[in-house]
């Protein structure tokens, strides 16, 4: 495995081709395989993926695929599909996978069931390969449009961290070595429950001076969720946490953020009528996980009984308001 390894990005919807398409514009040996041939074929083609990242133009370097089998020999794989797909992926793809190949999850979450980090999923059902984490605040159109970028790759050493930071980074996008994994996925995961919180804020218009608020505190209760799952509480203050936060927050191309302003206009899940989004899922999961291990999550409980339909918004926000006062 090297920076100059040949690489596969598994998953063509619109973040798997942003990071196809800036790695391969930096001179690397880049599929992005799809699992649709239609779609593959017209990659091909015309050089876009319209139904993904309409009008962007990508790399004549970039090479598309439908067969998985595309991927043997492989040195650095993404996995650029859902959380909750990652196990089945991992597990249909193993025999392809040669021991020592680096597999990055490219998505944000934890397993709903289990409460498991994604990292640790794809340890069990990938034993011997390398497994890191992207995260961080970069939505996929900037990204494939060369528009300046940074982000977090979380590996299990620092030189393995270093040499994915170097294959995959370009000169408009950068990515930053760690080797937090715990912190750095569950920075990416949890930011989107704190985004659904922030969109509930502006749905129901309680203002500028609420939001900042809930960012500073929801950071805090960020922190001591990492550090219960022994990862650094320092992290959640870099581009994984904080970072993250602060564009999906406050940007209206995040999903997370106008699922949680549909409900605060309407103060159940009812008034959104798209596909659930991934802070819905984390909500749920890591308030069930904060219960069982006694850490203190007020905002999260709060967006998964919101999304559940158990709590009200106008209701929430009064519990919020009136807990007890503590130190900062």
């Amino acid at each position: 495995m090297s920076a100059h390894a040949k690489i596969a990005v598994v998953g063509a919807g619109a973040f798997g081709t942003a990071l196809a398409s800036v790695a391969a514009a930096s001179g690397g040996d880049v599929t992005l395989i799809g699992r649709d041939a239609g779609s593959v074929e017209a990659m091909r083609t015309t050089r876009r993926n319209e139904k993904a990242l309409p009008g962007i133009d990508l790399p004549q370097t970039l090479a598309y695929s439908a067969d998985a089998a595309v991927m043997r020999g492989a040195g650095i794989v993404l996995f650029a599909m859902p959380s909750q797909a990652q196990r089945e992926a991992a597990r249909s793809l193993a025999p392809l996978l040669a021991p020592g190949t680096a597999v990055v999850i490219c998505a944000k979450g934890m397993e709903k069931g289990t409460g498991r980090l994604l990292t640790e999923v794809l340890e069990e059902e990938l034993p011997g390969r390398e497994i890191a984490v992207l995260s961080g605040p970069g939505f996929a159109a900037d990204i494939a449009k060369g528009l300046p970028t940074a982000m977090v790759i979380a590996a299990r050493t620092a030189e393995i961290g270093a040499m994915l930071a170097q294959a995959l980074s370009g000169p408009t996008f950068r990515l930053y070595p760690s080797t937090d994994r715990i912190g750095v996925q569950l920075g990416g995961a949890l930011k989107n429950v704190l985004a659904i919180a922030c969109g509930i804020i502006e749905g129901a218009q309680l203002g500028d001076s609420a939001r900042a608020a809930l960012i500073s505190r929801g950071l805090a209760e960020l922190s001591r969720f990492v550090e219960a799952h022994g990862g650094e509480g320092i992290t959640v203050t870099g581009l994984s946490g904080l970072g993250d936060l602060v564009l999906t927050g406050t940007s209206h191309q995040s999903r997370n953020l106008r699922f949680g302003i549909a409900l605060g206009r309407h103060g159940t899940a009812a008034g959104w009528s798209g596909d659930l989004v991934e802070g819905a899922f984390a909500a749920s999961v890591a308030s069930g996980v904060a219960a069982e291990k006694g850490i203190d999550m007020p905002i999260t409980d709060a967006v998964a009984r919101i999304v559940d339909g158990t709590l009200d918004v106008k209701t929430a926000i009064g519990q919020l308001m009136t807990r007890p006062i503590t130190q900062e």
